[in-house]
């Protein structure tokens, strides 16, 4: 290690007890996306103690601070909310949240890394803009809370990242840095680069047959739950036709209106989403679903609406760059590069931001469980706290140090998948304003 290297690491290993408490106190107070008052509060807080101007309130709890003013701009990541999980341990018991989605070990790498690069000796190292972002609502919204948020003002995209690209709020950011906790089967403590991710799009399907005495005149009612039956088996049978490659998913909750047993089921909502490996996969079997329901309302007599939302956009894949891969040399740690052959089939807002800048990902172990389970448990505070803030200080050091040559050599092999504009005019499709 050079000199700045030893004071970045020392400097995380000498506040090693102030970040682990800083983790442990996010982590049992788990707030719902869009809504990380408290949380957004701490990181807002830490962010100032390390001398830096910070703005808060972006897509209403998302909070940004910087050091230095030239170009180019790296972005750290750090993701606010939690995931619901009533049955964890440590989920609030009003609210059932928890940090069973490891967000409080983003925040904590993000913390670590703001206060190491922020030492004067290291940030006058740096040439560039060292950008600390905690943004909201990873977990993405579903669309009946969506609906409301959108009559509140208070968000119109049903994750932090969409919300945040509409307003501009990353327009001024070159590249981001992002983590998480291992999210593929992986033994090392890292795991470098990106993995492709699907993406997946939000739909509100409302049936309305008619009401009937299941008993005295069954025939003239029109049954709102044998749609979605007639429907659902249709689109069993469609599975038989879906590429293995495509990762075709689909989730759905059917929820009744008010209904007595002796009357025929006559309103029904399903919230559904369909997620898949590309964005034109994506596309083909969301058309699938439409014409298994419209034809399933079709056959009962049924009237049927179905609205589509924004939902997330695939991951764009990345290997790890030359910058990430020296910082993790440096660290006591294991290491190894994405498998570009794994594919990961849950979803993140981390898509739509590889659609427009270049995406430096790395994940981490020191948990035991799975990931949005009640059995989530930090089994190595060291590795799930102090290891990750190190590789996040490092890489940022290493992309802007030495007139920023590896931040410069990333965004001049990158192209954009969307402009700004094609990004925006992208979500105004979904009635995101």
């Amino acid at each position: 290690m050079n000199e700045t290297e030893q004071r970045i690491c020392g400097c995380i290993d000498a506040h090693a007890q102030q970040l682990i408490a800083f983790a442990e106190d996010i982590y049992s107070h788990a707030e719902l996306g869009y809504t990380e008052h408290r949380t957004a509060g701490k990181v807002a807080d830490w962010l100032q103690s390390c001398g830096m101007d910070v703005q808060t309130g972006l897509a209403n709890t998302g909070v940004k601070a910087s050091l230095g003013s030239a170009a180019p701009s790296v972005c750290l990541i750090g993701e606010l909310d939690g995931i619901r999980s009533p049955e964890h341990p440590l989920a609030v018991p009003k609210t059932g949240m928890s940090h069973a989605c490891g967000h409080h070990m983003q925040l904590t790498a993000l913390a670590g890394a703001a206060l190491a690069l922020s030492q004067p000796e290291v940030a006058s190292a740096l040439t560039g803009r060292a950008v600390f972002f905690a943004v909201p609502c990873e977990e993405h919204v579903p669309m009946n809370r969506l609906e409301q948020l959108r009559s509140d003002g208070i968000a119109t995209c049903c994750g932090g990242k969409p919300e945040l690209l509409l307003r501009g709020a990353f327009d001024d950011i070159d590249a981001a840095i992002t983590t998480h906790a291992h999210m593929v089967p992986c033994q090392s403590d890292f795991l470098l680069g990106c993995n492709s991710t699907s993406g997946f799009l939000s739909k509100l399907i409302h049936i309305k047959g008619r009401a009937s005495h299941t008993a005295i005149a069954p025939e003239n009612g029109i049954n709102a739950l044998d749609v979605v039956t007639l429907a659902r088996s249709a689109i069993g049978m469609l599975h038989s036709t879906f590429r293995d490659q495509d990762c075709i998913r689909i989730g759905e909750i059917v929820r009744m209106g008010d209904c007595a047993i002796n009357v025929v089921p006559h309103e029904v909502t399903v919230d559904l989403q369909v997620r898949a490996k590309t964005w034109d996969a994506l596309q083909t079997v969301n058309e699938q679903i439409n014409r298994a329901y419209r034809g399933a309302a079709y056959a009962f007599g049924a009237e049927i609406s179905i609205q589509d939302d924004m939902g997330y956009l695939p991951t764009i894949p990345a290997q790890p760059c030359q910058a990430l891969t020296d910082a993790a040399k440096l660290l006591p740690a294991t290491y190894e590069p994405v498998n570009p052959s794994v594919h990961n089939a849950a979803s993140t807002d981390v898509g739509d931001l590889s659609h427009r800048m270049p995406i430096v990902n790395f994940t981490y172990g020191g948990f035991s469980g799975t990931l949005h389970g009640a059995d989530f448990r930090i089994t190595d505070k060291e590795k799930a706290y102090l290891y990750p803030a190190k590789l996040a200080a490092l890489t940022m050091y290493h992309l802007l140090c030495d007139h920023a040559a590896q931040a410069q050599a990333l965004l001049s092999d990158f192209h954009p998948a969307m402009t700004a504009e094609e990004y925006r005019a992208y979500a105004h499709k979904f009635g995101c304003q």
